[in-house]
């Protein structure tokens, strides 16, 4: 098991990866169509979106964190 003090990384790491799985897909079904190739092509996208969405959501974390923070009310 991974220690529960890497959780935020691993987090972040399953976010970004599941979500520029989903962007990269459907971007990459609207250039293209469902071409044979689209396998192929939406992982190429996929891993080069998950090159730059991971750290991406490891500096905008903290301040979406603080904005809901303000945004929300203390019980």
């Amino acid at each position: 098991m991974i220690p529960r003090k890497y959780g935020p990384l691993l987090f972040s790491l399953i976010l970004s990866g599941l979500m520029s799985l989903l962007v990269s897909g459907i971007s990459t079904y609207r250039v293209t169509g469902l071409v044979s190739s689209f396998g192929a092509l939406w992982r190429s996208a996929w891993l080069t979106a998950w090159f730059f969405a991971f750290p991406a959501v490891l500096l905008v974390s903290p301040l979406a964190r603080k904005a809901v923070q303000l945004l929300t009310e203390k019980n």
